[in-house]
C-alpha cells in the first residue's frame, strides 16, 4: 500500500527540461486518476504504442508549472478551475473537455477499528474522537477544496479545523490514514475504491449535495504532440468512459 501511494507522489517531484525526451509526450495527471488512467493508458497503448511520460500529482502544482513554462503536452486535471485559468492565460489549445465528475469519500484506518457512517451525529463523534484528520490542501487539490465545502455544509468545520493535517494531494492524504498517521481523512472515491488500499481502510461515499460538483477537465497545452491529441480523443471514447465509471466516476 505504501508503495502504491508513493508511486502517486514521486512523479510530482520530477524536474523536466525542454531538451529531455524530445520525442516523448508528457502527460500530467491528477493523483485521483492514478488507477483509472493506468487502465486507460493500457488500452490506448494497444492501439497507438505511444511514448508517454506520465506524472501524477496535484492539479494546482501542475497548473503553476505550466504557467512557468513546463513542457507538458496534456493536463488531466481534478477540476475545471485550473484548466480554464490556463486557457485564459493563453497556455492551452482551447478550453478542453470535462471528462469525468469526481466523488468524495471519507476513509478511516481499518486497524484502529473505526467504522465511518455519514449521519451527522456519527460524523461528529468520529471527528471528536480523532486526533488527526487528513485533508489535501484546498489551495492545491480540488478534492481538498471539496472536503472543506463538505465539512462546512455539514456544520462540522469548527469541530474539525484544528485537527486537520494537510497533504499536498489526496494520495498523500490517503497515505496518512492508511499508515495510521491520521485517524480519518477525505479523499477521492476512486482512491478509496482501489484494491491496493482497501485492506487498510474503510470508507463511505459522501453526499454529493454537500459540495460543489467536482468536474474534472483536461486540456491540451499549446503545441501538443500528435500522441497527446490522440490520447485526448481516446479519453472521450466509450472504452475510456466505461473504465472511468468502473473506478467510481460519474460521466458529464
Amino acid at each position: 500500500m505504501r508503495c502504491y501511494l508513493q508511486s502517486l507522489l514521486c512523479g510530482a517531484l520530477l524536474v523536466i527540461t525542454n531538451h529531455c525526451f524530445a520525442q516523448s509526450t508528457f502527460v500530467v495527471v491528477a493523483a485521483n486518476m492514478k488507477d483509472a488512467f493506468t487502465e486507460i493508458n493500457n488500452q490506448f497503448q494497444k492501439e497507438h504504442k505511444a511514448d508517454l511520460k506520465v506524472i501524477y500529482g496535484s492539479s494546482g502544482n501542475f497548473a503553476s508549472q505550466i504557467i512557468h513554462g513546463a513542457p507538458f503536452h496534456l493536463f488531466i486535471s481534478a477540476d475545471e478551475q485550473y484548466p480554464l485559468e490556463l486557457f485564459k492565460k493563453g497556455k492551452t489549445v482551447d478550453e478542453g473537455k470535462i471528462y469525468a465528475i469526481g466523488k468524495l469519500a471519507l476513509i478511516t484506518n481499518q486497524a484502529k477499528g473505526i467504522s465511518p457512517n455519514e449521519s451527522k451525529d456519527d460524523l461528529a463523534g468520529l471527528i471528536k474522537r480523532a486526533n488527526k484528520i487528513a485533508l489535501a490542501k484546498p489551495e492545491l487539490a480540488p478534492y481538498g477544496k471539496a472536503s472543506v465545502e463538505y465539512l462546512k455544509a455539514s456544520h462540522l468545520w469548527d469541530l474539525a479545523k484544528d485537527k486537520i493535517v494537510y497533504a499536498d494531494n489526496i494520495a498523500m492524504a490517503a497515505m496518512f490514514v492508511s499508515t495510521g498517521s491520521a485517524d480519518i481523512g477525505f479523499t477521492a472515491l476512486s482512491i478509496a475504491n482501489s484494491p491496493a488500499i482497501q485492506k487498510e481502510i474503510k470508507f463511505i461515499t459522501l453526499n454529493p449535495n454537500l459540495y460543489q460538483p467536482i468536474k474534472q477537465r483536461m486540456v491540451l497545452i499549446k503545441n501538443p504532440t500528435k500522441d497527446a491529441v490522440k490520447l485526448f480523443e481516446f479519453i472521450q471514447s466509450p472504452i475510456a468512459k466505461e473504465i472511468l465509471k468502473r473506478h467510481g466516476y460519474a460521466l458529464p
